[in-house]
């Protein structure tokens, strides 16, 4: 299977992929991506809607792999800005609900915050921290829709409305994400410094700034969720000769990044992604 997954988007670059999710997707839930509006599309990479409806006494989970994006969440009724997730984490479900959450581009949510990213790395702020009364309105509407649709129209409208002035620095850490995620040429930050022609401690206060994690972090994260992904839809196939297509040529380093970020050995994932199991939990 050809490693991939991005999309593109309103005539814009793809700056994270569709990978994420671990594991075989259970099939008690459902993950619908919906394109931003052209005219968000330079900050917003897409809106995502996760719903599911389960007997009685039942509960499922799904575990996930972050990417270095800022997420504005809907869970509950509460409305959240949800920062860089550094490792993986597992959500439970049970009964019927549904999560709205809009992803932004990395570098993209800084215009709004007006601040470091990197302040909210790991952490989760309640949406009114930033908003005020606004984003518990913002709430209340968008639960009160009965289609996801109309929730997205919402947000979109809070968005446009709070729409902020153009920051250059913001088309670029875009341009080197985008780079990061595409172009198999780039192993190292040093393949993106002599690309940009940018000074590595220039890019790495950049990225802290905008992103709120490191290029060698974006870097890695997105080879291993191509690898995870690769193995979940082919468990069969060679793990080194995944690693190889995703620039590891140093097997045990592939070994110790698969295993830090996933939880398990790449054999073992793929053997558990076989067996349909839930291989991996936060």
């Amino acid at each position: 299977m050809p490693v991939g997954g991005a999309r593109h988007d309103a005539g814009v670059s793809a700056t994270t992929s569709e990978y994420g999710v671990l594991g075989v997707r259970d099939v008690d839930f459902t993950l619908d991506r919906h394109p931003p509006a052209p005219d968000l599309a330079g900050l917003v990479e897409r809106h995502w809607v996760v719903s599911w409806e389960l007997p009685p006494g039942r509960e499922a989970s799904v575990t996930l792999l972050p990417h270095p994006c800022v997420n504005l969440v809907l869970d509950g009724g509460r409305l959240a800005v949800s920062g860089v997730g550094e490792g993986r984490f597992t959500y439970v479900y049970r009964g019927t609900g549904r999560v709205v959450g809009v992803k932004f581009r990395p570098g993209g949510f800084l215009p709004f915050l007006g601040g470091p990213v990197g302040e909210l790395t790991g952490r989760v702020r309640p949406a009114e921290q930033l908003w005020g009364p606004a984003a518990t309105a913002l709430a209340e509407r968008m639960a009160a829709e009965p289609a996801a649709a109309g929730a997205i129209r919402a947000v979109e409208e809070f968005l446009r409305a709070r729409w902020p002035a153009p920051d250059p620095q913001v088309e670029l850490v875009g341009r080197i994400v985008a780079a990061l995620l595409h172009d198999r040429t780039i192993a190292r930050v040093d393949d993106v410094t002599a690309r940009f022609g940018i000074p590595p401690r220039t890019l790495q206060r950049l990225f802290a700034r905008y992103v709120g994690v490191s290029p060698k972090w974006v870097l890695r994260r997105y080879r291993l969720h191509e690898a995870a992904a690769a193995l979940a839809a082919e468990q069969d196939r060679p793990w080194a000769e995944v690693a190889a297509e995703l620039g590891y040529y140093d097997q045990s380093h592939f070994i110790r990044d698969f295993t830090a970020a996933i939880g398990m050995t790449p054999l073992a994932y793929a053997r558990a992604c076989r067996r349909r199991l839930a291989p991996v939990s936060a």
